[in-house]
């Protein structure tokens, strides 16, 4: 019945891509048995064309209203059916390792709605890799996605690799054993996208590894 409500919020978002994904592989198998993870596409698909920052950041908060309402219908039907849930945070909790206390990518891998790409983002079919994450754990069990082991982008493709200003990514395909520092030199991305702290109060959207992703477009 819980999965049928689940979905039957989701049918009211037809463009929002969503799965569900067993958690044995996180820190929180303990306590849940499954992660709902759902992709909102960014309010405005940017292809390198029609990249700006501050365009790319807009559609990131399009999409993130959306995401709000939708955790709101969730958490309410979650309480409605007293269902033990939590949802993780999006923000990072270690500045050293760049890591958020529960990975959105992975679930997403692992509910089949896309693969790591060689920019180290997740590449839908639909969407490329323009899209906003989030996820609720549930003490449920689902009907679980099938998950991605290895990566569907072209061999000799490096669209995002070339596009990236400060050449932080590698160029190296991803498969469901990859580690993130084999991908992308994470600490040098964040350091150049933090020196808009200053200015701007936030860090720099950058998302020109994911307009000149030819997956979506």
């Amino acid at each position: 019945m819980i999965e049928k409500n689940i979905r039957d919020i989701f049918s009211q978002y037809p463009e929002v891509l969503y799965g569900f994904a067993d958690t044995s592989y996180s820190a929180y198998a303990g306590d849940y048995q499954s992660a709902l993870v759902f992709a909102v596409p960014y309010g405005e698909q940017l292809t390198v064309e029609t990249y700006s920052e501050e365009r790319f950041e807009k559609g990131i908060q399009d999409a993130k209203r959306i995401l709000e309402k939708i955790l709101a219908q969730l958490k309410e039907t979650l309480d409605e059916h007293a269902v033990a849930y939590y949802i993780p945070p999006v923000a990072q909790d270690d500045e050293e390792e760049l890591k958020a206390p529960f990975s959105f990518k992975f679930a997403a891998v692992h509910a089949g709605l896309g693969w790591i790409g060689k920019n180290d983002v997740v590449i839908t079919g639909k969407y490329g890799p323009r899209v906003r994450l989030s996820a609720v754990l549930i003490n449920e069990r689902f009907v679980y996605g099938e998950k991605i082991i290895r990566n569907h982008c072209p061999e000799d493709c490096h669209k995002c690799v070339d596009a990236c200003p400060h050449k932080a990514l590698h160029g190296v395909p991803w498969n469901i054993d990859s580690f993130r520092s084999e991908i992308i030199d994470y600490r040098l991305c964040n350091e150049k996208r933090s020196l808009y702290l200053k200015t701007h109060g936030r860090k720099n959207a950058c998302g020109l590894c994911m307009a000149a992703c030819p997956f979506g477009t």
